[in-house]
């Protein structure tokens, strides 16, 4: 399964980047605002710091409009994945844009139909969002796996499950059972995933241990050195 953080926060996607664990980023406008940057520099930054994709998204709703803001997006950098919503407009600009070999992200879909047509319309990546749908007591989850299954059952949908709106790292881990092939998620959830009291309560004791030898690993390098 891909990681990538949803985050506009150059800081974070820097630190994150450094870790070798981090395949993406997506953005929204949301994400934008808050960071206070300039939306283009911004996301041509980001994709000097991360090689895989970096959804940027389009902010018409109109045909015309959102095809003329792709067009200037897909220019920032080689990796930029233009993100446009699940509407009949954004359809048409997602089937324009992969024809001319841009990787596109659909966002905001909230149901399996909505993600056989993102398919069909040449989508690089399909976003479900589970945490909303947790959120008015459907099961975000269930979304996922008919849409995996569906997917699957035909080897000529080269769409991405990408998993958003993640809440926690049990969205994370229960979606890859699932099968998606990618997980969005805030950078708080990602560093979520490392966590485990056995873990710390394990590390606590192997250091104590190792305190009591009086034992250097550095230091009886460099006595050898020297010898």
């Amino acid at each position: 399964m891909k990681f990538f953080i949803d985050t506009a926060d150059l800081n974070e996607i820097r630190d994150l980047a450094s870790t070798g664990l981090l395949d993406g980023v997506t953005t929204n406008p949301s994400l934008v605002a808050k960071s206070g940057r300039n939306f283009l520099d911004l996301v041509a930054e980001i994709c000097d710091v991360v090689q895989g994709p970096v959804s940027a998204e389009v902010a018409a709703v109109d045909f015309d409009t959102m095809l003329a803001e792709a067009k200037v997006l897909a220019k920032i950098a080689p990796n930029v994945a233009v993100k446009v919503p699940l509407t009949p407009a954004g359809l048409k600009v997602c089937r324009h844009m992969s024809d001319e070999g841009t990787q596109v992200n659909v966002t905001l879909c909230f149901s399996p139909g909505q993600a056989l047509l993102a398919a069909k319309a040449g989508a690089a990546f399909i976003s479900p969002f589970v945490g909303r749908l947790d959120d008015i007591g459907h099961d975000g989850m269930q979304l996922i796996a008919e849409i995996v299954q569906i997917y699957d059952m035909y080897p000529e949908i080269t769409t991405e499950v990408l998993v958003a709106s993640i809440r926690g790292p049990q969205h994370v881990i229960e979606a890859a059972k699932l099968g998606a092939h990618v997980a969005t998620m805030p950078p708080n959830v990602l560093r979520q995933l490392y966590k485990h009291p056995l873990t710390d309560k394990g590390l606590e004791a192997f250091v104590a241990d190792w305190e009591k030898t009086g034992q250097s690993i550095l230091g009886a390098a460099k006595t050898a050195k020297a010898v």
